[in-house]
């Protein structure tokens, strides 16, 4: 019985390979995205790049164990909640407003280790932010807020 059991999930999980994700990144317009509206340091960049981009851009680089499933679905819906909550690809069709309450958001994640995700960092550990990396993305997010919603604009918008 046991040994029937046995084949019967090898079987199903041979028939869910058969159906993949979709690992096309799609086409956008660079010109809105973060990094190229507000070009960061070096540093900054690299930071960016491995522990934000692939969940939250249109730039997802997708590693080997997506093609085995139920794992890629798993990984897809990570990657469509990261890019729902924020698209680094899409940062400047954003409202003033919007963007601002994105890097706010980010400084938080950020400081109370909530992003990058644990289940991100176990795959992927140059993702594992240290302290000193974690203030230097809150400190730029930080700068950056007053410039992508000046006062001016805030005034108008009360």
């Amino acid at each position: 019985m046991l040994k029937k059991i046995l084949l019967g999930l090898a079987a199903a999980l041979l028939i869910l390979q058969f159906f993949q994700i979709d690992k096309t990144n799609p086409e956008y317009d660079a010109t809105q995205d973060f990094m190229n509206m507000y070009p960061p340091s070096e540093e900054v960049a690299q930071i960016l790049k491995v522990a934000c981009y692939d969940c939250h851009s249109y730039e997802t680089k997708y590693p080997w164990y997506t093609y085995t499933q139920p794992f890629g679905w798993w990984i897809d819906d990570h990657i469509d909640h990261g890019r729902s909550e924020l698209n680094f690809s899409e940062f400047g069709t954003y409202s003033p407003r919007r963007a601002d309450h994105k890097l706010e958001e980010g400084i938080e994640y950020t400081e109370t280790e909530e992003m990058p995700l644990p289940s991100y960092t176990w795959g992927h550990s140059e993702a594992r932010l240290t302290w000193e990396q974690r203030e230097l993305l809150i400190n730029w997010f930080a700068e950056l807020r007053p410039i992508v919603y000046p006062d001016s604009l805030k005034n108008a918008d009360s």
